[in-house]
């Protein structure tokens, strides 16, 4: 007996079909769009409702076109979307593995209906088009894009699925697996890397790119060509021999052993699934997905994904702890002391997304001109690239200015400082500000890790003094650490939740303490790791063993940063908390000796920097196995201090801090899910982080 699916609240996407009669007298075209009835901020997907009515529609259809009523049938969507795919939001409430296959099974069987149809099909790719909305569209016989859909991806692995409904035997089948290893396995291992409308036609997913002013118009005249036959699509012949689809297979499976160290199943799965569609028929493959996604919907990973998808989409969007928006000063014009490259970023970010005067202020003109030239550069690259009108760029230009005076401060309505991580100098900069600005104008600090208590408890007016902890290219990480220190007052944090939002961060509140979220566990991860290489394992053995875990190794990470600052963030928190953060002396030998990286241009470990280290009188050599472990250890033991202490208000926001700050993987949740499921929350601090089935399919029993 079929077990019934639980009742979701799904917001339905109706298929509306109506009749358009095609150019060159073609005949009568049935033209079906997707539309959920809201604007952009509701995409087009589909869920158990929405499925059985575009089934419904597309029975109709076959009927009509059985009886010439019609000549063709195509698919698109409302304005700007396409369709994102399956309705995640129901998956948490299926509760085994026969209601998974259910939903499996709902989507083959309702997109096969397409290629079942008996006239030719067509897929009118408008706009995103993600997951199940990239799939719908392959099943048409042809397909037209539009150029300036911003957003089209298969994403499933990123989250812990595989693209089920028809996605790993269609897109290799269509472009070779090589280019289908890129889309279904790398990219959404490379922190969900979305591709553009030109992207997928040069790869092959389309069969013509048009512009988006006319495209449904020139994609009608596109399929009445077709169909009378006028005009004919060559596509690239795909390499169907063993070594020919399994050799990007295999480069695809050392990918994912580099960057999940065989943590995550779903890239491992979507390989499996790939290499078996050469030989299989359309129908094994369809059932082979089906029961890879009833299998993954019923695992950890994938709840922990879905856990992690909830944090930055809804959690994200209502800060906790935020005070009440209304409490927020407007934001017309924005001074920011230092013109190095983190302030001119910053001064791009705020010109680009608020639209108002930014001037960058440094102790000379030269630096001054350096850091505006840097800004102006940037927006002619966006210009080269055709996302700034010539008139647009020149705008922008016109608002980022500098000065060595911070006279012009005296308008401003909201000031941050981006110099040199020391606190004297940060104090005699605000000082130096306070002398200027109105007594209403947020001093914010862009401090990774100093004491905004301290900062400002020399000036007039210490409550409009807040941290803005920017992370590294700025406008790339979507985090923003918003810090409150002991005399900041709401107006002051409300202000900056705004202009967070208006610079389209992702703001967490974090109580005032050394080296804040993200930080402070990096800074307990590589000190640790810095801890065992100096006991003497092996720094490839420590680099190997976060596969998975970290979104790059620790040595590697501490190269990104630059060994400086990670020196000093380590020094910040052995001072704060000596019994359990550890200072490198090795790590202060790379710095002293101004080595950049510990990696060479080769992408491997540098013996030269090796060579700098002191190996230990008493070695002892962990396995990877061991060395994870611990830094688990130490990683629950330090979240747990930082939920008592306040530092945050939940669990969900060190998750959401590591996943927007660190790039740590939505497959393991963050950190707490991962802590969670493997046990080591409570073999550490005696408890979990999260309820039972908050981030697992593990009920409480």
């Amino acid at each position: 007996m079929t077990k019934s699916l639980p009742q979701v609240d799904e917001v339905v996407t109706h298929a509306h079909a109506q009749d358009v009669e095609l150019p060159y007298g073609a005949g009568t075209f049935a033209l079906i769009t997707l539309d959920n009835g809201f604007d952009h901020t509701k995409p087009n997907s589909f869920g158990p409702d929405g499925l059985g009515e575009l089934g419904g529609v597309l029975d109709e259809l076959r009927t009509r076109a059985t009886n010439h009523e019609i000549v063709g049938v195509g698919i698109t969507g409302k304005p700007f979307i396409f369709a994102v795919g399956a309705d995640i939001t129901g998956i948490p409430a299926i509760t085994d593995r026969e209601q998974a296959l259910q939903i499996a099974r709902a989507g083959h069987d309702t997109f096969s209906k397409i290629s079942a149809l008996p006239v030719p099909t067509f897929g009118f790719v408008n706009g995103a088009s993600m997951g199940g909305g990239v799939e719908i569209a392959l099943y048409a016989d042809y397909r037209t894009i539009s150029s300036d859909v911003p957003a089209y991806a298969l994403p499933e692995c990123f989250l812990g699925l595989v693209p089920g409904w028809g996605g790993t035997y269609l897109v290799p089948h269509l472009i070779g697996t090589e280019k289908a290893a890129q889309l279904i396995v790398t990219n959404p291992l490379s922190q969900n890397r979305m591709i553009k409308g030109p992207n997928a036609f040069e790869l092959g997913l389309a069969d013509r790119l048009l512009e988006p002013v006319t495209f449904l118009e020139d994609s009608l005249a596109f399929a009445a060509k077709v169909i009378q036959g006028e005009e004919v699509v060559d596509r690239a012949p795909v390499d169907t021999s063993e070594s020919g689809w399994d050799g990007p297979l295999d480069k695809a499976r050392a990918e994912a052993d580099a960057r999940t160290g065989g943590a995550a199943p779903a890239p491992y799965k979507a390989i499996e699934l790939m290499r078996g569609a050469r030989t299989a028929t359309r129908e094994e493959a369809f059932e082979a997905e089906n029961q890879a996604l009833a299998g993954l919907i019923m695992s950890d990973e994938l709840r922990s994904g879905l856990y992690a998808f909830n944090l930055v989409q809804k959690r994200a969007k209502r800060p906790a702890g935020a005070p009440d928006k209304s409490l927020a000063r407007k934001v017309t014009k924005v001074g920011v002391v230092g013109a190095g490259l983190m302030a001119s970023q910053m001064a791009l970010l705020f010109a680009r997304r608020l639209k108002v005067p930014v001037i960058l202020t440094d102790l000379d003109q030269a630096r001054v001109d350096k850091g505006v030239a840097y800004t102006h550069d940037e927006i002619d690259k966006l210009l080269a690239k055709g996302r700034l009108s010539p008139d647009g760029a020149n705008r922008l230009k016109a608002l980022v200015t500098g000065s060595t005076s911070k006279d012009g401060f005296a308008d401003a309505d909201f000031v941050i400082e981006a110099v040199f991580e020391e606190m004297s100098v940060k104090q005699q900069v605000f000082a130096e500000v306070e002398a200027v600005v109105t007594p209403e104008c947020v001093l914010a600090t862009n401090t990774s890790s100093l004491d905004i208590t301290e900062m400002a408890a020399g000036l007039a007016h210490p409550e409009r003094v807040v941290g803005f902890h920017f992370f590294n290219p700025v406008a790339i990480m979507p985090l923003l650490e918003i810090i409150r220190g002991d005399a900041t007052d709401d107006a002051t944090l409300a202000t900056a939740f705004a202009t967070s939002r208006g610079l389209g961060k992702t703001s967490i509140l974090v109580k005032n303490s050394p080296s804040f979220v993200v930080n402070r566990l990096l800074g307990r991860f590589m000190g640790d790791a810095g801890r065992m290489v100096d006991e003497g394992t092996p720094i490839e053995v420590v680099e190997q063993a976060f596969a998975g875990l970290t979104p790059m190794p620790p040595f590697m990470l501490i190269s990104l940063v630059g060994p400086a600052i990670a020196l000093h963030n380590s020094e910040t928190l052995a001072a704060a908390f000596p019994d359990r953060f550890y200072v490198s002396p090795n790590l202060a030998r790379i710095v002293e000796a101004k080595v950049p990286s510990f990696y060479g241009n080769d992408g491997a470990i540098d013996p030269k920097a090796l060579e700098l280290f002191q190996a230990p009188q008493s070695p002892v050599a962990l396995t990877a196995e061991q060395v994870r472990e611990r830094a688990l250890e130490s990683l629950a033991d330090e979240v747990r201090r930082m939920l008592d202490e306040g530092v945050v208000q939940a669990p969900e926001d060190i998750d959401l801090a590591m996943i927007t700050g660190a790039g740590f993987p939505f497959w393991n949740g963050g950190v707490t899910p991962l802590l969670d499921r493997t046990g080591i929350s409570e073999r550490v601090t005696g408890t979990r982080f999260l309820a039972p089935g908050v981030a697992s399919v593990a009920q409480p029993g």
